[in-house]
């Protein structure tokens, strides 16, 4: 019995974006689950959309480039692999792979979805762009999936092969470009046995009021210190950025 018209059509991009994979899969409705966002979720066929395997994808992406990065720095200590890792599975590391696969033209969207630009929602592909990898491994096990995520994350991985800055010579570099003084650190507290010390260090900038992180060695606890109070800049800056939108 031949498929109706409109499963036909949505087969023929399915199959192309197969071929783009280099995968054929067994079971194809993987493929149509991974793409089809909860707003167009049948009641028979995929009720969740492509949530869980976008969960099972995420996993799968972490375990793969852990693995990738480790063959790619086999002299990096744990504190640079976690920075490097952060990096290649946050969302933009997703969108950049999604616009290379040009994976918004291969959604599946409500007609409302689709009216508000759904189609162009680099968070949906994104999304979608995990749900493909726990496709790929439910299909093709381990294989399938990290040769996909080896293919489209290593240009990543070499774009980002650079030292990877701590924060406390972020947060150096920072103050230095705006003629501000150095950082300030300070050692608000010593506390804790002899063999198991904890410090309460707190760092200060121009402009901006002071924080405090608490660790169990004073380099962990400046680190961590230069780390918030970057984030504060960056939340300072972006609502900045919006205030002058507003005013435009």
């Amino acid at each position: 019995m031949a498929a109706p018209h409109g499963e036909q059509k949505r087969q023929g991009p399915l199959v192309a974006l197969a071929g783009v994979l280099r995968h054929s899969f067994a079971d194809p409705r993987l493929l149509e689950e991974a793409l089809t966002h909860r707003s167009a979720a049948r009641t028979d066929g995929h009720r969740f959309g492509n949530e869980r395997l976008e969960f099972l994808g995420d996993r799968v992406l972490g375990l793969v480039v852990a693995d990738l990065l480790l063959d790619s720095f086999p002299d990096a200590p744990e504190g640079e692999l976690a920075r490097r890792f952060t990096a290649l599975v946050r969302r933009e590391a997703l969108e950049e792979v999604s616009a290379a696969l040009d994976l918004g033209r291969f959604l599946q969207l409500s007609e409302a979805e689709a009216r508000t630009g759904g189609h162009r929602n680099t968070a949906l592909q994104a999304d979608a762009c995990e749900a493909l990898i726990g496709a790929l491994y439910r299909d093709g096990g381990l294989e399938a999936a990290g040769r996909f995520i080896r293919e489209y994350w290593r240009p990543l991985l070499v774009a980002a092969a650079g030292p990877v800055r701590d924060p406390k010579t972020r947060l150096q570099e920072w103050a230095q470009a705006r003629a501000l003084a150095l950082p300030d650190y300070r050692v608000v507290s010593e506390t804790g046995p002899a063999h198991e010390p904890e410090f309460t260090i707190e760092v200060s900038v121009e402009g901006f009021p002071p924080v405090r992180a608490k660790a169990g060695t004073k380099r962990r606890a400046e680190q961590d210190a230069a780390r918030t109070l970057l984030a504060a800049i960056d939340g300072e800056n972006a609502d900045a950025e919006d205030r002058r939108a507003q005013d435009v």
